[in-house]
């Protein structure tokens, strides 16, 4: 290792060590009453940086400004090329694996236990906190696995997930009869599907859901920049559009945490924000969904 990144490395762990962690706000894992901060980090595509030292530790410092924040869920999977990697990377120089509530997914038809040792491997833990069926991909497989897992006491949460609206109806019928502890979908201002029938059965069945993709991408939060923040955002504590949508899905009674990605310091900690201060109540929350409909 060259003298330069070794020095990065270890005024990174340095740092990792001394911050300080801001109060944020909570929600409380219904299968075992554990809260777990509201805002949480995902990777799909900002953390697959592959080899390139520079990009990997800025992804590092992410790491570090999340975990400093007050975050404790980081969300990866065995789909998102070297996410996994960089991650574990940043947890063992930040010597953080323990503070970290490692979420990750089984993505295969096949090997199911063989892809978990590999993905704990290269995330550098010694177990995780909650996995999860990537896409319902060979589901009837791959959850008795995790449930066993569990059962052992080599997982303490097991899920399943889906994206951008899709099987909303298989994903609902394995909610309805399987036993499960977490539940992730997409879920934004403008993506409300789940509103009608996953986030109502998620509060009847007691299960904690992660939201993915409440940018959708990054796309959502560029459209909406070419306009100005309405002036009712101040009275909720947001200073920019990402807030503002982050506090509509956090404030939606059965979403536990929302997982947006970013590769920049300043948007994780803009994004941690939203968790803190005052949250929209039912009649702000509607304010602000017909407000960006109407943009």
């Amino acid at each position: 290792m060259k003298r330069r990144t070794l020095l990065q490395w270890s005024s990174l762990a340095a740092a990792g060590q001394a911050g300080a962690q801001p109060s944020l706000l909570a929600r409380a894992i219904p299968a075992s009453g554990e809260a777990i901060p509201r805002v949480g980090l995902g990777t799909w595509i900002t953390f697959n940086v592959g080899q390139d030292p520079p990009a990997r530790a800025q992804c590092a410092q992410v790491v570090r400004a999340f975990l400093e924040g007050g975050g404790r869920v980081i969300d990866s999977s065995p789909m998102y090329g070297s996410s996994q990697g960089v991650v574990g990377e940043a947890l063992a120089a930040l010597k953080a694996q323990q503070r970290a509530f490692s979420a990750d997914k089984v993505w295969t038809g096949g090997d199911g236990p063989a892809q978990v040792e590999a993905s704990r491997r290269l995330w550098q833990v010694p177990r995780f906190d909650l996995l999860q069926v990537h896409n319902l991909l060979a589901w009837e497989k791959q959850l008795p696995l995790l449930q066993r897992m569990k059962a052992e006491g080599r997982l303490r949460y097991v899920g399943i997930t889906t994206s951008e609206g899709r099987r909303h109806r298989e994903f609902e019928e394995v909610m309805r009869t399987q036993r499960l502890d977490f539940v992730q979908f997409s879920y934004n201002p403008v993506d409300r599907e789940a509103e009608q029938r996953l986030l109502p059965l998620a509060a009847d069945r007691g299960i904690a859901v992660l939201v993915n993709r409440p940018f959708q991408e990054g796309a959502l939060l560029r459209k909406l920049e070419r306009h100005a923040l309405p002036a009712f955002a101040a009275g909720i504590d947001c200073a920019n559009w990402a807030q503002l949508v982050l506090k509509f899905i956090l404030s939606h009674p059965a979403v536990t945490c929302a997982i947006p990605a970013t590769r920049r310091v300043d948007h994780v900690r803009e994004n941690l924000a939203a968790a803190r201060g005052r949250m929209p109540d039912e009649a702000m929350r509607q304010r602000i969904a017909a407000h960006i409909a109407g943009l």
